[in-house]
């Protein structure tokens, strides 16, 4: 018998999102169960379990992205290429079922002063961070989200603190509701956290009606699970309805599929 889906496909007018820092690719990992060629199995039965309407993975390099696309299937779409100037790196793609869900507009900007300009840096990140921002249309219910995905700078907190401000302006400025997902290199309670919760955006661990799992940390370094802080987070605006969030600690016989849990969340946007 398979392996239940934390919360699995859904049916409108509920969306299930997910965020997952997939691990990047390395050329050599010394580390057996960090290498992707024995990760990615884990990767794509996870995926093929979950079915998730709308997805954010965090350090994605090129092929683990065209992977990710692979395990989900025909019916979804992606948005979002490498950080660098040249598109390549490590990135932080969006997908979607687009039999659910249609692209009114997206992009990809840097986090920095200079949002435009691909491979831009500022603030003190050394190497360069992007969001992925999309604009969603639900072809059941008709109404629109904007999602936007991110990976926060691990070394500068002042980096991290001005990316969050342009992240609150992409979704707040919107129009329509909206969700973040990301990895934000951040615990609850930290400087980071009290500059995003408020101000209209909310942390859906602590406003969900049910949590699946305990609060897992989500850093769990291919350990078995533990209570810890979160550096994973799913976020949204007023207008969104939170029934549920989990933390999932799938593995397979191959292993872990990241050093990070995803992190899962049932939503609803409000009529």
């Amino acid at each position: 018998m398979g392996r239940r889906p934390l919360i699995g496909a859904t049916d409108a007018p509920w969306l299930h999102v997910m965020t997952f820092n997939i691990r990047r690719r390395l050329p050599l990992s010394i580390r057996p169960a960090d290498r992707w060629v024995r990760r990615r199995r884990a990767v794509e039965a996870l995926l093929r379990i979950e079915r998730p309407s709308i997805l954010g993975i965090q350090e994605a390099m090129p092929s683990q992205a065209d992977a990710v696309e692979d395990a989900l299937g025909g019916t979804y779409r992606r948005l979002g290429h490498g950080r660098g100037r040249d598109g390549q790196g490590e990135g932080c793609p969006l997908f979607w079922d687009s039999e659910r869900l249609e692209l009114v507009s997206g992009e990809q900007v840097a986090l920095s002063p200079t949002p435009s300009v691909a491979g831009s840096r500022g603030w003190g990140n050394p190497v360069p961070r992007i969001a992925v921002v999309a604009r969603l249309r639900d072809r059941s219910t008709h109404r629109e989200i904007v999602v936007v995905n991110t990976h926060l700078d691990v070394f500068s907190r002042r980096a991290r603190l001005h990316a969050v401000r342009a992240l609150h302006a992409m979704i707040l400025d919107a129009g329509v509701p909206g969700v973040l997902l990301g990895d934000m290199n951040a615990r609850p309670g930290s400087a980071t956290a009290r500059e995003l919760w408020g101000e209209g955006l909310r942390d859906t661990w602590p406003s969900a009606r049910r949590r699946l799992t305990s609060e897992w940390a989500t850093f769990a370094d291919y350990r078995s699970p533990r209570r810890g802080p979160r550096i994973d987070w799913i976020g949204v605006t007023g207008g969104i309805d939170v029934a549920s969030v989990g933390i999932n600690t799938f593995r397979t016989s191959a292993g872990w599929p990241s050093d990070h849990l995803p992190v899962h969340a049932l939503l609803k946007v409000d009529s």
